[in-house]
């Protein structure tokens, strides 16, 4: 039990005084970041999506 205590005080520690935490604005930079490459992959995944399934339709359709 005093190893799991000693854990949580030095991880607390840690997280306090060595972590450098990143400002608001630089927060906010990073999610318009990553909303933007979200989205942008999504618009890939999309058309690879729908191109794939109109070349499937064409081949399944030219056994009919």
């Amino acid at each position: 039990m005093d190893k799991l205590s000693n854990y949580f005080r030095t991880t607390i520690e840690e997280m306090r005084y060595n972590v450098t935490w990143p400002s608001t604005t630089e927060l906010q930079k990073s999610a318009g970041l990553v909303l933007i490459g979200s989205l942008v992959f999504a618009v890939v995944v999309g058309v690879m999506d729908i191109s794939f399934e109109s070349v499937l339709k064409v081949f399944y359709n030219s056994f009919r």
